[in-house]
C-alpha cells in the first residue's frame, strides 16, 4: 500500500504538477539559521512540487516520506524521496542528506539546511555538499487525531538549492 501511495503521488505530479513549475525561482531571503557554510558555491536550484506522506501511529500523524518532482524549464529533472535523497532522472546521480538546521514557516513545513552524506554517480549530484529547502509552501501534517494505520498525502512546494565545495 505504501509503495502504491508513493507511485500514485509521483505519477500525479509528473502528469499535472511539476511540468508547469517555473525553471528559475526568485532568490528568496535565506534565514541565517539555514545559510550554507563559507567555502561552498551554488550549483543549481530547482523548484519542486510534491507531497509529504504522513502515517498515523498511536493516534498522531508522523512523516513517512516526501515524494516530489524537481523541474527545470517545466521538465522533470529529479525525484525527491525517503532518505531524504534526490535522484537525477537525467544522469542517475544521487545525493542523500541529513538535516543540519531548520527555520520555521507559518502554515508550511520548515525551511531546511541539509548536509550531504551520500553521493553516487558522475552527474549533477555527484559532488553536492549541502542542500537548502527554501520557499516552502504547504506540506504540514493534518491537525487532530487519526486512526492508526491511516495515511494521507499533503501537497507542498519548495525550491531546492544544491551546493558544492568551492
Amino acid at each position: 500500500m505504501k509503495r502504491m501511495t508513493v507511485a500514485l503521488a509521483i505519477g500525479a505530479l509528473l502528469v499535472g504538477g511539476a511540468a508547469t513549475a517555473s525553471a528559475t525561482p526568485a532568490a528568496p531571503k535565506v534565514p541565517d539559521a539555514i545559510k550554507v557554510p563559507a567555502g561552498n558555491v551554488a550549483l543549481a536550484s530547482f523548484p519542486a512540487e510534491g507531497v509529504q506522506i504522513y502515517g498515523c501511529t498511536a493516534g498522531a500523524w508522523t512523516l513517512i516520506q516526501p515524494a516530489a518532482v524537481l523541474s527545470r524549464h517545466g521538465k522533470p529533472v529529479a525525484l525527491h524521496s525517503k532518505g531524504p535523497v534526490w535522484t537525477s532522472i537525467v544522469d542517475g546521480s544521487t545525493v542523500g542528506a541529513a538535516a543540519a538546521a531548520n527555520s520555521p514557516r507559518d502554515g508550511a513545513i520548515p525551511e531546511l539546511l541539509l548536509k550531504a552524506n551520500l553521493n553516487t554517480g558522475d552527474g549533477i549530484f555527484a559532488h553536492v555538499t549541502y542542500i537548502q529547502r527554501l520557499n516552502t509552501r504547504g506540506g504540514v501534517a493534518p491537525a487532530g487525531t487519526c486512526t492508526d494505520g491511516a495515511q494521507t498525502a499533503v501537497r507542498y512546494s519548495a525550491d531546492y538549492a544544491f551546493w558544492v565545495a568551492g
